[in-house]
């Protein structure tokens, strides 16, 4: 099915869907470079592409994977749970590499990736997913999430466990161990709750859970005071206090209560981000093989055909049929219901 079709040439060559299908997979799902995908067509198959021609196929796969990932944002915004996340981009320029943005929005079944200039709330609104959204966002408390008033916010426990382990073994806090170990038993209860088929926690052991969580915390309020309202030299001090980074912990989670402690009352939310920070995953390993992109239209198509390989994967089907399907003009469409 991958040979070089020869019969009814309108071109010097022309390829078939599975070939083309091939292609799109080694580079997009496979990172393998265009270089070596060239190789690889050259030595198995016989196929003299050059590396212009596996772009081209790239970016016409991507075009022809418009109405599916239209279909992923369409079920995104109908999820009762989001998670978020971006990491940076880099895409080649006139004057060098830049920093972009990528995004992911995903739930356990979809995934979608977009490319962006911004980081923040500009990137949220062009993307079209969060805006208007009425579920819970999942994130790691980056403002620009915070911004959109329409869905509830949960914040990811696992940067709380990381910040609180740094905490109680470079600071010597003991309170942030204890809450560390308290987050955990929170996790283990709502998970054997679960297990047991009910939808909540009995009400004692759940305020209990809250009123040891405020107690630790005040542990470390007090261990970690706000600095003087006057400098060494006795002034005033201007502007904002600045607070110091385990301070700002501490300010997150008594502010943000409700958010991280969202999965104790709320089973369909879960304790962390870790769905999305998996889904970015793949994207860190595209720019530790390739470095940067060469265009935005190339860093474009890669987000696009991530989204419907990754969706794909998570559905249990065969990321090189959806390829296939999409070179030749067949629709494809997803399994899950809304």
């Amino acid at each position: 099915m991958c040979a070089v079709r020869r019969v009814g040439l309108r071109a010097p060559q022309q390829y078939g869907p599975r070939l083309r299908a091939l292609c799109a997979y080694l580079v997009q799902q496979q990172f393998v470079p265009y270089a070596r995908v060239r190789e690889f067509f050259a030595d198995v198959f016989g196929a003299a592409l050059s590396v212009g021609t596996l772009v081209h196929l790239v970016r016409v796969g991507a075009e022809r994977l418009r109405g599916v990932e239209d279909e992923i944002k369409a079920r995104l915004r109908q999820a009762q749970v989001l998670h978020h996340d971006e990491t940076g981009l880099r895409v080649a320029g006139a004057e060098g590499a830049r920093l972009e943005w990528t995004h992911v929005t995903c739930t356990p079944e979809l995934t979608h990736y977009a490319r962006h200039a911004a980081r923040g709330a500009a990137a949220l609104e062009a993307i079209g997913i969060l805006p208007g959204y009425h579920g819970t966002s999942v994130h790691d408390g980056w403002t620009s999430y915070r911004h959109y008033r329409t869905c509830r916010h949960a914040l990811c426990n696992a940067h709380h466990l990381r910040e609180l382990t740094f905490v109680e073994e470079e600071l010597r806090q003991e309170w942030a161990g204890a809450l560390k170990r308290l987050l955990r038993e929170m996790r283990t209860a709502v998970e054997q709750a679960r297990a047991a088929g009910t939808t909540q926690l009995q009400r004692a052991p759940r305020d209990d859970f809250i009123a040891r969580y405020e107690a630790l915390l005040g542990e470390g309020l007090a261990q970690n005071p706000q600095p003087p309202p006057r400098g060494e030299d006795g002034k005033p001090r201007r502007g904002r206090r600045k607070q110091s980074p385990v301070r700002n912990l501490l300010h997150r989670l008594w502010t943000y209560e409700h958010e991280a402690l969202r999965f104790l009352d709320d089973f369909a939310v879960p304790f962390d981000n870790n769905q999305a920070e998996r889904d970015l995953r793949m994207v860190k390993v595209q720019q530790k093989v390739s470095g940067t992109f060469c265009s935005d239209a190339g860093a474009d198509a890669f987000c696009r055909i991530r989204s419907v390989c990754s969706t794909w994967r998570k559905q249990g089907r065969s990321v090189l049929d959806a390829l296939e399907a999409a070179f030749a003009g067949r629709a494809l469409s997803l399994q899950i219901a809304p």
